[in-house]
């Protein structure tokens, strides 16, 4: 089952109507992701905590790296170029952090507020090979942009 993004954008934003709370955001979005798409095996934010520094946030799946720098990993990468992170084959990523061994592809996103200060990275892995496309990209994008730009 592939993720109907058409739908999910739909269903959370009749979830978080009228919600402000970025945790609470954050904990809807991921539910509703993790559980619309075979390919998600870990899927989950890690937060801006301080100058270049991100920690875990609500996330569905097995455990994750509690602290990644912005010098480290794909959602370092993310981060600190403010770009998605399309990533085909995580073992070919020079700086790719392992916190889980089974995750075979990742799509990390930059999630903004309304002014485009960074809040956080929406990080989805998959235990699946270059599981991820532009479509993957775009449909996340928007419903990013739909919550967190309040």
């Amino acid at each position: 089952m592939h993720a109907d993004y058409g739908a999910l954008s739909k269903s959370i934003a009749a979830l978080t109507e009228g919600e402000d709370d970025l945790v609470a955001l954050m904990a809807t979005v991921v539910c509703e992701l993790h559980h619309a798409d075979d390919r998600f095996d870990w899927t989950g934010f890690y937060r801006v905590v301080a100058p270049e520094m991100l920690k875990i946030g609500p996330y569905q799946g097995g455990h994750g790296c509690l602290v990644i720098p912005f010098s480290r990993g794909v959602c370092g990468a993310a981060a600190r170029t403010g770009e998605t992170q399309l990533i085909d084959d995580v073992d070919a990523f020079p700086s790719h952090i392992a916190c889980a061994s089974s995750t075979r592809s990742e799509i990390v996103l930059p999630v903004w507020d309304r002014t485009r200060s960074l809040l956080a990275v929406l990080d989805i892995d998959s235990d699946q090979p270059a599981a991820f496309s532009s479509e993957d990209a775009v449909g996340l994008r928007d419903i990013l942009d739909q919550v967190f730009r309040i």
